[in-house]
């Protein structure tokens, strides 16, 4: 994966446009984050067709919600298909995993207490 290392200082106080804050990258997950506080995170992620994220679990529950494009979320091995303008929460310490269908964009939060 690589990591989006933009401030978040420029996003402070502005209207902005989610799907144009990240461009996609051939053949990667590229990810930005938008807030990151000590009790969770909202990041971006862009994902090309076919990349994704391999099963894993997470101490706390997670929303996924989609921007743009369309992905398989996996929860403990049930498939879920979203698409733009739908959004899940992953439970916490169920197994997930992501797969882009098509290139797609979404954002995560993480809300850790």
């Amino acid at each position: 994966m690589i990591k989006n290392k933009q401030s978040t200082k420029n996003l402070k106080g502005k209207v902005l446009t989610l799907v144009d804050l990240l461009d996609y990258q051939d053949g990667s997950v590229v990810s930005r984050t938008i807030i990151d506080k000590k009790i969770g995170t909202v990041t971006l992620f862009a994902f090309d067709k076919g990349e994704g994220l391999s099963e894993h679990t997470a101490p706390f529950d997670a929303l996924v919600f989609v921007v743009d494009g369309k992905t398989e979320v996996m929860i403990s091995g049930k498939p879920h298909h979203l698409k733009a303008g739908e959004m899940i929460i992953m439970p916490a310490n169920k197994p997930h995993a992501l797969k882009a269908l098509e290139q797609f964009k979404m954002i995560l939060v993480m809300i850790r207490s």
